[in-house]
């Protein structure tokens, strides 16, 4: 009983603060400025600290597969939530491919990047002894016709036109994360029914959006890359203004599946007009 409360509690707040209107409406330019000026931390962060390394634990098993955590838990959540509410297995099936949009052009993106990167970079080649080596910066030999993963692999040099993928990932999962969660608000409002198991996974999510916050913190701070974070930043917001500031405001239908709560929070807010207008109706 006193963990359900507790449960109760720290969804009800979180769903509020999710659903504000101005966390909704200035969540991205928050991140923007975390983005633009979160390497100024590197002055104050210490360099022996645990997050300092690229093989700490939460980059290995989150970072990595960052995508594949948002889509297990904000995929469940939706599911659950639509599920709950129409009782329609093809549009639960709708709103889930919101997801794989943003999966499509997350990987599209990607390709797009390594493309780039490969077209623009040049492998070199470290020469670590002789006399080429002068004030401890060895000579760089231009190796051509290798690509970047070939190059890194064989523990040559890349340089070139780079993009952060991390930020770029970070940046599209919390902006997705707080789309998709944002209705729950709505829905509690609306009197709508929430067993423990959609709490839970609502507060999974919750979690989820402050872990890709924390951790895109640690990156700007003990690993700035500027301009290429930036970049990243940049492409990971524009991804989010295209899909949810855009075509899914066209609303659903074949080719669009439509806003977070499309078809979800009208249907619930009928339903409780329809059952005060009948409660007259009883009396009489």
């Amino acid at each position: 009983m006193f963990l359900n409360t507790v449960l109760v509690v720290l969804t009800d707040l979180a769903a509020r603060l999710l659903g504000n209107t101005v966390f909704r409406q200035h969540f991205h330019l928050w991140l923007s400025a975390v983005v633009m000026f979160g390497p100024a931390l590197n002055l104050w962060v210490s360099q022996h600290s645990v997050f300092a390394k690229r093989s700490h634990f939460l980059y290995r098993m989150f970072l990595r597969s960052g995508w594949g955590w948002t889509c297990i838990f904000v995929g469940s959540f939706v599911f659950l939530l639509s599920f709950s509410i129409r009782r329609s297995l093809s549009l639960s099936i709708r709103h889930l491919s919101r997801l794989g949009v943003a999966g499509g052009l997350w990987l599209g993106f990607c390709k797009l990047l390594d493309l780039l990167e490969n077209a623009t970079g040049s492998c070199y080649e470290p020469l670590l002894s002789g006399p080429e080596v002068t004030n401890g910066q060895p000579l760089l030999v231009l190796r051509e016709g290798e690509s970047k993963s070939v190059c890194l692999k064989a523990g040559m040099v890349w340089r070139g036109y780079e993009v952060s993928e991390d930020v770029f990932l970070l940046c599209l999962c919390c902006l997705l994360l707080a789309e998709e969660t944002a209705v729950f608000g709505p829905y509690l409002s609306l009197g709508g029914i929430s067993d423990a198991p959609l709490r839970i996974l609502f507060l999974f999510c919750v979690l989820l959006l402050a872990l890709w916050i924390f951790l895109l913190l640690c990156l700007l701070a003990y690993f700035p890359q500027f301009p290429t974070q930036l970049l990243g930043g940049a492409l990971g917001c524009l991804s989010w203004r295209g899909l949810y500031q855009g075509w899914y405001r066209l609303g659903p239908s074949w080719c669009c599946p439509g806003r977070p709560g499309m078809g979800l929070l009208n249907i619930k807010t009928s339903s409780a007009d329809t059952t005060e207008d009948t409660k007259p109706n009883h009396e009489n």
